[in-house]
Parts: C-alpha cells; sequence; structure tokens
C-alpha cells in the first residue's frame, strides 16, 4: 500500500486497515512459530503498511496539519 492510496482513505477507513493488518499480523506470527510460512516476507510488508496508516493518521490529527 503506497503513501498516496493511504492520503485517499478517511481515518476511519485507516483505524479499520489498522486493525485487519495487525490482525492478519497476529495469525502469521502465530502461525510462522510452529511452521514455516510460504511467503514470509508478508510478515515485513504488513509491519510497514501498519506503519505507514498510523504515520498518516498521526500527522492529520496534529493540529494546523496540510489535509
Amino acid at each position: 500500500m503506497q503513501a498516496d492510496e493511504i492520503r485517499e482513505l478517511t481515518p476511519e477507513d485507516m483505524t479499520a486497515r489498522i486493525a485487519a493488518l495487525e490482525e492478519e499480523r497476529f495469525r502469521l506470527k502465530f502461525r510462522s512459530a510452529s511452521e514455516s510460512l510460504e511467503e514470509p516476507l508478508r510478515l515485513r510488508a504488513i509491519r510497514r503498511d501498519i506503519a505507514r496508516l498510523k504515520t498518516i493518521l498521526r500527522e492529520r490529527r496534529q493540529p494546523g496539519a496540510a489535509r
């Protein structure tokens, strides 16, 4: 997910997307403890997407932020 795509989302959509990605990350980490993952780099991509979402959400919540 690119930053341009994220900026088009509403704050509610971003919060929902963060929750979904954190759930997926939890499931993948849990599964990786017992077996090898088919796509281990997916964990990295999820972690980075969550960070991008949280960063843009924080930028919007700051007073005086450009929207």
